[in-house]
């Protein structure tokens, strides 16, 4: 794994930092005061800062462009840094780049000139129109009326995408450095009801899913403690469905070298207004559970993820 120079350290939980500490820059990182916890919290889709040139070639309104976003998770888990653990939060929209997808999954039908070979544009996000640039907002709208320049996807790549990953890279590096292990907690949401490109169209989801790759990304006593605690808290909990995790999950999450990643998607319904995206009477108190649920998973044993 690549070093950066955006590392966790003796910080209080309100420092951020990135790569270019500007106000461009892709990513930043919530610090604890002192890393007590192997768990590293990343919030992939939340960022909400549109470039204007990609809004004024899009052609959904200020709202519909929006409708990817996972709004506000940043905010509900800003409690994980209290409790010794980094959040990373991404800058830029997921209807922008989608840093939960591999690097080029990308739609060949978008583009003002032909792909290079090795780009994936057959994989289920793809036809889904989520591949690593979209060509849809979650709700099944298009985002663009006209093709794209290959050259403007490349730039959002690589000035968006390989600066998260490294940083996410450089987060789970130092957990492992300081306990021999890390835990990923990839934080999401959902819309409340199964999108028309999903596989429950339709149907009304429950409160919260978790993802562990069918048990595959992360150790299931883990996914039992998140499950047993959220249900404790009174919501209703599924796994792997309709979710199972994205490419973060499957990317970094191998227990058998100690990295185990797990995904919470949380529904919108539970905080928010998802026809305005605004926060409703149900926020506060889901980040208070978030806190709580965020300290539970940071008191983790690092020596029960290392594999024996």
């Amino acid at each position: 794994m690549d070093q950066l120079s955006a590392q966790v350290s003796a910080q209080p939980a309100v420092h951020r930092t990135n790569e270019r500490e500007d106000q461009e820059a892709p990513y930043t990182i919530a610090t604890p005061m002192k890393l007590t916890s192997p768990a590293v919290f990343a919030s992939p889709h939340s960022g909400r800062r549109y470039p204007a040139e990609f809004l004024k070639n899009s052609r959904l309104d200020a709202v519909g462009i929006r409708k990817s976003e996972d709004s506000f998770i940043d905010e509900i888990f800003a409690g994980a840094p209290r409790h010794g653990a980094p959040l990373l939060m991404a800058e830029f929209p997921r209807a922008y780049v989608d840093p939960n997808r591999e690097p080029f999954e990308l739609d060949p039908d978008m583009f003002d000139d032909p792909l290079p070979d090795y780009v994936n544009s057959s994989s289920p996000r793809v036809a889904a129109g989520l591949g690593t640039v979209a060509r849809v907002v979650t709700n099944g709208e298009e985002i663009y009326d006209k093709p794209i320049g290959v050259d403007d996807a490349f730039r959002r790549i690589d000035g968006c995408y390989h600066p998260y990953h490294r940083a996410l890279r450089g987060l789970i590096e130092q957990a492992v450095d300081a306990f021999g292990a890390c835990l990923l907690v990839d934080c999401h949401s959902m819309p409340s009801i199964g999108g028309p490109m999903e596989i429950d169209p339709g149907r009304r989801r429950v409160d919260m899913v978790l993802g562990d790759n069918h048990g595959l990304s992360c150790n299931p006593a883990i996914t039992d403690l998140a499950d047993d605690t959220l249900k404790g808290m009174g919501y209703a909990v599924n796994r792997n469905n309709p979710y199972s995790g994205g490419f973060t999950t499957r990317n970094y999450g191998r227990p058998a070298t100690g990295v185990h990643a797990l995904q919470i998607e949380i529904n919108r319904a539970t905080y928010m207004n998802e026809a305005t995206i605004e926060r409703d009477a149900g926020f506060e108190a889901l980040a208070a559970d978030m806190a709580r649920l965020a300290e539970i998973l940071t008191r983790i044993d690092p020596a029960s993820l290392i594999p024996r």
